[in-house]
């Protein structure tokens, strides 16, 4: 009679080392990927701090960093003190936080669209600022503080009305975009057709803003801008903890005990909120939104959203392009949103020609 084979006493301890070494290889990745991300981090602030630094020394008046930094701690004289404080101090801290605020809302709405159209600038948030924003100013004279408020108040009532609209039951990320893209056409037109009806010179105003512009921008509006993102950053951080359960999909995210239609409304606000006051205090800086996050995600690859890298890029891109803007062509000044377009708009035409080979089977 034969006798069945008997297991090596040694079995489960082999079993015990191969876990032991699956979990040794998984916490070397995901230290990897803590490290990249953290020196990404460091060094997109490090750029950051850089640009700034330029931004502040050069111009028409050049001065060594040594100098500025002297300026910014109390000294120097009162030439210096009055570029650098009431010129272009605001300017590069109001570039920093439009980067910032664009950044880390473009991030959100393409995780949690999961579609990388998803941007504010292309579904119709930044077209509802510029409705009502334009409307007040050039039909009803509105100015200042007041004018930065319409232009929130826009962003937030076009993302509640393309929200509702594509509503069935949930939302979906592709019914979203697509009844975005629809809902800014017609803001645009309503922007466009007020602008023909308005005098000529007030036009031309209201198209500078609408081109996203950091000229002439003074500490009247750094303070508001600060001060809202010291509240939306906090609030966007805490809702995103559910950012990650959705990049798995709703029903997978239901199962982990996500309460997904809320957490995705509650991201969708504060990104949506994000985007109105960037806009409110530079116009539509166009595309920033739309290519901070990928680029983000392309340094930290695997670590998801990547929020607070999306947040530096678009600090770092703002910066630049304004940067740009200010020096490329002698005595003009162009609007930041000229710059950011020139690098937007090649990667929007990459991505749907790629979009397009997809669908064709290319």
């Amino acid at each position: 009679m034969s006798r069945a084979p008997v297991a090596p006493e040694n079995a489960p301890h082999a079993d015990e080392e191969r876990l032991a070494d699956a979990v040794r290889r998984i916490s070397a990745v995901r230290s990897r990927g803590l490290r990249r991300s953290l020196l990404v981090g460091t060094g997109l602030f490090a750029a950051v701090v850089a640009v700034f630094g330029l931004s502040l020394g050069f111009g028409d008046m050049v001065m060594p960093i040594g100098k500025v930094v002297a300026t910014l701690f109390g000294g120097g004289d009162g030439g210096s003190r009055f570029v650098v404080l009431e010129l272009r101090l605001p300017r590069a801290l109001l570039a920093v936080l439009v980067g910032t605020a664009f950044g880390l809302s473009g991030a959100v709405f393409q995780t949690v669209l999961r579609n990388p159209l998803a941007s504010p600038d292309l579904i119709g948030i930044s077209a509802g600022a510029s409705a009502v924003a334009v409307t007040a100013a050039l039909l009803f004279q509105v100015s200042g503080i007041a004018l930065s408020v319409s232009a929130l108040t826009g962003s937030l009532a076009a993302g509640a009305a393309i929200y509702l609209l594509a509503w069935r039951q949930g939302v979906a990320g592709q019914r979203l975009v697509l009844v975005g893209i629809g809902v800014g056409m017609g803001l645009s037109s309503i922007v466009w057709y007020v602008m023909a009806r308005s005098d000529v010179t007030d036009a031309q105003e209201a198209f500078r803003w609408l081109a996203g512009s950091l000229n002439g921008r003074s500490w009247g509006q750094v303070w508001p801008l600060l001060t809202a993102l010291g509240l939306l950053v906090p609030l966007t951080v805490l809702a995103a903890h559910v950012l990650r359960p959705l990049q798995l999909g709703d029903d997978a995210a239901a199962g982990l005990g996500a309460k997904v239609e809320r957490g995705r409304l509650a991201l969708l606000a504060c990104a949506t909120a994000l985007a109105g006051v960037a806009t409110a205090a530079a116009g539509p800086v166009g595309f920033v939104a739309f290519v901070a996050a990928p680029i983000a995600r392309r340094l930290v690859p695997g670590r998801g959203a990547a929020l607070p890298q999306a947040a530096l890029t678009g600090a770092l891109l703002v910066l630049v392009a304004d940067f740009a803007a200010q020096h490329a062509l002698p005595s003009v000044q162009l609007p930041v949103g000229v710059a950011t377009s020139i690098l937007g708009a090649p990667y929007l035409l990459l991505l749907l020609a790629r979009a397009n080979r997809v669908g064709s089977g290319g």
